[in-house]
């Protein structure tokens, strides 16, 4: 029997391009140009606070830090570059990425890392807005009071093919706002900071026990897809279903 694979601690950063594929249907020259330029930055800016790229996918980078200080250090660096990059374009061909960080145990393997620390950072990397990044709470916890940064807690996100919601944070600059492109309208900054939501249970009101399933992945399905709501706080799946069969 072979034995379990060696794994090490480290903080994954995982960025991609928001709108790819947008940007590419309408002018895909341009977009190349500006996402390769764009690369070199993100790269640049990994390697000189001490990390290591592991691999591109795409528009997508993948990174290892020994230190989660450096990550998160990189992490604002990249985004504090490209935005000043971004003004000079038009909104529209914008090249903004998302960044996820996280800090777990990864499999290192033939120069790349796998297993549910990359997977977690990855799925932090789709709840965050354009130009925005978002940590674990490993990560938030390992930082403490060591870089001048404000977090907003996100509350515990259902992912995919992570068996346990992640507890996720919104990195904040000083004045509170999140880094990115401030897409809130006057409506939604007359309304509460903080909007909660819970999906409650379905009821399988079929009377075949074997369609149960079918309710409970309705119930999973909904609040997933409310999680990646930005600025919405989505109860996680784990709470509300202590609730089933009380209605």
């Amino acid at each position: 029997m072979e034995g379990r694979l060696p794994r090490k601690l480290a903080a994954i950063l995982y960025t991609d391009v928001a709108g790819y594929s947008r940007l590419t249907g309408e002018d895909e020259d341009a977009t190349h140009r500006t996402l390769s330029e764009y690369l070199d930055v993100v790269s640049s800016s990994i390697e000189s606070h001490g990390g290591q790229v592991m691999h591109y996918a795409g528009d997508a980078v993948l990174a290892k830090f020994d230190a989660v200080v450096d990550a998160m250090s990189s992490a604002v660096a990249i985004q504090g570059e490209l935005n000043t990059r971004n003004a000079d374009l038009p909104i529209e061909r914008r090249v903004e990425f998302r960044i996820g960080v996280n800090l777990g145990d990864v499999i290192e393997d033939r120069g790349d890392i796998y297993g549910d620390g990359v997977n977690v950072a990855a799925r932090l990397e789709s709840l965050s807005k354009p130009s925005g990044i978002c940590i674990s709470e490993s990560v938030r916890t390992a930082i403490g009071n060591n870089l001048a940064l404000e977090f907003e807690f996100m509350g515990e996100q259902d992912v995919k093919n992570i068996a346990e919601p992640v507890r996720a944070y919104r990195v904040l600059y000083g004045s509170g706002t999140a880094p990115g492109r401030d897409t809130t309208s006057q409506a939604e900054l007359s309304s509460p900071a903080a909007q909660s939501i819970a999906v409650l249970p379905f009821d399988n009101l079929s009377g075949d026990p074997e369609q149960e399933y079918f309710a409970d992945g309705l119930t999973e399905d909904i609040t997933t897809g409310l999680s990646k709501t930005p600025d919405l706080f989505v109860i996680s799946r784990n709470s509300t279903f202590v609730y089933k069969g009380k209605a």
